[in-house]
């Protein structure tokens, strides 16, 4: 574990000339808690006196900014060793311990209210500064407390939750001495920003940024590419994930990434939203992961079948916003849209009833062509999305796309069976099956069917513009404005960059923007 400078320097023999005596004493005893050959207990009751000693100077007007940084120092230590020393069997128990005459009853904080953890729910807790940021930038809110990570990792996978890293969320350790006892509470400051600590409400040490970190960052391009044309591969990746421990107070926002792409291109952008308390409180963060070579309408509807389940596993759980970018936006809008067997006569009547003749009730032609917008979708933000297709997936580039592009075995052999030679209406080849880059161009008849039916719930457009600044001509460099406007937004705002303009700080704002005004209209 990395120390601040009391540890550094009483471990480098030289505290002596430079550090008063109560601090020089701290360092010492923080160095003395480290020894493993310590018993536990006493390590314990190291941590503990430091902590105690350190908090009776919190409102000294010389003493309290190394008070507190001796103070959170002490309680990451005591939390760290609790919960993995001697095989964790000091954490979570009533523990007595004495130091120098001084005997401290410890005990644990249960969950009797909103803002505190279950000491049992995570599987390991690790302090924020172990994990390296790496591209994140810091999000950290100064304050009394050891910031800590909580990690719950569960075998078999709980549903919905990250399989390799489990799901991590943001933690603060407090540790306060009524009378002769110590009590520990593992705090969660983003719904309790504030605690009452040595008598006094103060704010709380948080680390917002470690969490998204400790997710691991694989090789995001790599894996993008793959999905696209490796499918089969990535199949058994799809789904709906929480980025955060589950929570029935909080709305949950949803992440849809675009082809070529995976769930990890979010999070810098989720680090920038959490920067907003208000957001960070009351929003928590899902992504969906898929192979982004299958066909949009496939794609979409494993998206509406994650949302079906989640909702099964979380009776009561808020109406959601979808954030979608590129694809992912037309995923999401058909979360949002209702679509008949009628409204695809609008290709042609002919067309339609050819492209229909083999779909069974209930079969997979129907449940992706055929399908209700879902009553739970609060709000949609598209950013950058080729609602009407893009001429680039129908030009060279999409035709060596097309060819390069794997489905999988089994989707192959139910979509010939359905389709046979009547997949030249969706593809314009009868030897070509639908795939993403067939689904995203302009002549895909999918889309012109969507472009005719309303999207059921307000929605904002965010369009990337490349610097021509004619809305009309402009361009993100990959979808036109043309394709991106729609006509009837709550909000469309145009944001000077590239068609990945998901990071710009101008969509940053717009995004921040748009979640406040769900928060005002929603009336909690």
């Amino acid at each position: 574990m990395k120390r601040f400078s009391l540890l550094a320097v009483a471990l480098a023999g030289c505290a002596s000339p430079i550090l008063p005596t109560g601090e020089r004493t701290a360092a010492v005893q923080l160095a003395r808690a480290e020894h493993r050959a310590i018993p536990l207990e006493q390590r314990a009751a190291y941590y503990l006196t430091v902590a105690r000693t350190a908090s009776r100077d919190f409102d000294s007007p010389t003493k309290d900014n190394v008070a507190r940084r001796t103070y959170n120092e002490a309680v990451a230590g005591l939390v760290t060793l609790l919960r993995t020393a001697e095989g964790g069997r000091g954490w979570n128990r009533p523990l007595t311990v004495s130091h120098e005459g001084e005997r401290y009853h410890l005990r644990f904080s249960a969950k009797r209210r909103d803002g505190i953890w279950d000491p049992g729910y995570f599987t390991s807790i690790v302090p924020a500064e172990e994990i390296e940021l790496k591209t994140l930038k810091p999000n950290r809110q100064a304050g009394i407390g050891a910031a800590m990570v909580g990690v719950r990792k569960t075998q078999p996978p709980e549903p919905q939750t990250p399989p390799l890293p489990g799901v991590s969320a943001p933690v603060t350790a407090v540790v306060d001495f009524p009378g002769r006892d110590a009590t520990l509470s593992l705090l969660d400051p983003t719904e309790m920003p504030r605690c009452a600590v040595a008598g006094k409400v103060r704010p709380l040490e948080a680390d917002f940024a470690a969490p998204l970190a400790y997710y691991p960052r694989q090789a995001e391009v790599w894996n993008g590419v793959m999905g696209a044309l490796r499918v089969e591969r990535h199949m058994d990746k799809t789904g709906l994930f929480r980025m955060q421990p589950y929570d029935p107070d909080r709305i949950p926002l949803i992440f849809v990434h675009g082809l070529i792409s995976t769930p990890q291109m979010w999070r810098s952008v989720i680090n920038e939203l959490e920067r907003d308390p208000e957001i960070r409180a009351r929003y928590q963060c899902w992504v969906f992961r898929y192979p982004t070579g299958n066909p949009p309408a496939y794609s979409a509807m494993r998206l509406r079948e994650e949302l079906a389940t989640a909702r099964r596993l979380h009776p009561g759980m808020k109406r959601y916003v979808l954030v979608g970018h590129s694809m992912g936006g037309i995923l999401s809008r058909m979360q949002a849209t209702t679509l008949e067997r009628d409204d695809w006569d609008v290709i042609g009547k002919d067309k339609a009833a050819a492209l229909f003749a083999k779909a069974a009730p209930g079969g997979l032609m129907s449940r992706a062509s055929l399908f209700k917008a879902d009553p739970h979708v609060a709000r949609a933000i598209f950013i950058c999305a080729p609602h009407r297709g893009s001429d680039m997936a129908s030009g060279p580039l999409g035709k060596i796309g097309r060819s390069l592009i794997a489905l999988p075995a089994g989707l192959v052999s139910t979509a010939t069976g359905m389709m046979g030679d009547t997949a030249s209406i969706l593809t314009g080849n009868a030897k070509q099956l639908p795939n993403s880059v067939t689904g995203l161009s302009t002549r895909n008849p999918m889309l012109k069917v969507l472009d005719a039916q309303p999207v059921r719930a307000p929605y904002h457009n965010i369009i990337g513009d490349q610097g021509k600044g004619d809305s009309l001509l402009s361009s993100d460099g990959v979808v036109p404005y043309w394709s991106s406007h729609l006509p009837r937004p709550v909000s469309e705002r145009i944001v000077p960059g590239p068609h990945g303009a998901c990071e710009l700080p101008e969509t940053i704002a717009e995004l921040r923007r748009i979640l406040r005004l769900h928060l005002r209209h929603t009336g909690r």
